[in-house]
């Protein structure tokens, strides 16, 4: 094993004859310092817990091709004050989205494009920030306001993914200010009071979507819940061997997604995985497996 910086350990490929991984996922997670931590150690190889099965890195359903299938966009802008013919033709829009893809992106959803990349900027301050100022948000306890780790399923999960998150439960507590991190405190706050304002008229849309009054979600305290999680996913010295995230399905209710404007975000659609693009000042929404089922109850 070849020691780095900050006590982490870097598995070397011909040290595998007394291999203990639950001392590796132990050193690893003791660090506090997340994959970002090993990329500061100047890491030549990644941790022998992060390298992924062969069938992993190239799913048998993976088109080679770059499918020509794309994600529904949908445009909010001035759906309060369309006539009643253009808002069921934007009503039906949505339905067949959420039908047949459980994915679409949002334009002119209300939230100003600065502020969505200042969030994203706040994430990378965050996580590239000095690491013993970062470490003592470092936990895996699941009841704290505001935290970050690195694989919240470090070890349950077969192989653990190259990331660090920071999760922050917005409401119905919100977390007080002086409990949430200086270098993305203010904006943490301004965006999660824009995107709760942004999901409840999302939630009336999808509740038309359904044949159901427009408050009914709302009404079941569909809007009573917000989880916000800042992703960072560091240069990996042996990208080929590794992932950033699995595939995987939410089995929450819904999700809204902002990107940074790099590709990589994929989603599964007939049995094949397609890009997603970014678009700039889009919100991605995923209506998770529980939304899904409902809408694929319509059919």
């Amino acid at each position: 094993m070849i020691t780095a910086a900050n006590n982490i350990k870097v598995d070397d490929a011909e040290s595998t004859q007394h291999y203990d991984r639950r001392r590796e996922l132990k050193e690893f997670d003791d660090s506090k310092c997340g994959v970002k931590g090993l990329v500061d150690a100047q890491a030549e190889k990644i941790p022998r817990i992060f390298v992924h099965p062969q069938v992993n890195l190239t799913p048998s359903n993976c088109n080679n091709e770059r499918t020509q299938l794309n994600v529904p966009i949908i445009s909010f802008g001035g759906i309060s004050e369309s006539p009643e013919k253009s808002r069921a033709e934007f009503i039906c829009k949505l339905r067949d989205a959420c039908q047949n893809w459980g994915f679409f992106q949002v334009l002119n959803h209300g939230i100003p494009v600065p502020l969505m990349d200042e969030m994203i900027e706040g994430v990378r301050r965050f996580h590239e920030q000095d690491v013993e100022i970062k470490k003592q948000y470092y936990s895996r306890d699941v009841s704290k306001r505001f935290y970050f780790n690195s694989n919240f399923d470090l070890y349950q999960s077969p192989t653990p993914t190259w990331r660090d998150t920071m999760y922050c439960i917005v409401a119905p507590d919100p977390p007080k200010p002086e409990d949430l991190p200086a270098v993305c405190r203010d904006i943490l706050l301004e965006y999660s009071d824009c995107v709760t304002k942004f999901v409840v008229i999302l939630l009336e849309l999808l509740s038309e979507a359904l044949g159901l009054n427009p408050s009914y979600l709302k009404d079941i305290g569909c809007d009573e819940g917000l989880f916000l999680l800042g992703h960072y996913y560091p240069a990996c010295p042996e990208p080929e061997l590794t992932l950033g995230t699995n595939s995987h399905t939410d089995s929450g209710f819904l999700t809204v997604l902002i990107q940074d404007q790099i590709e990589g975000l994929q989603v599964l659609h007939q049995n094949q995985w397609v890009d997603v693009p970014p678009v700039r000042g889009a919100l991605i929404v995923n209506i998770a497996d529980l939304l899904q089922a409902s809408f694929l109850n319509k059919l």
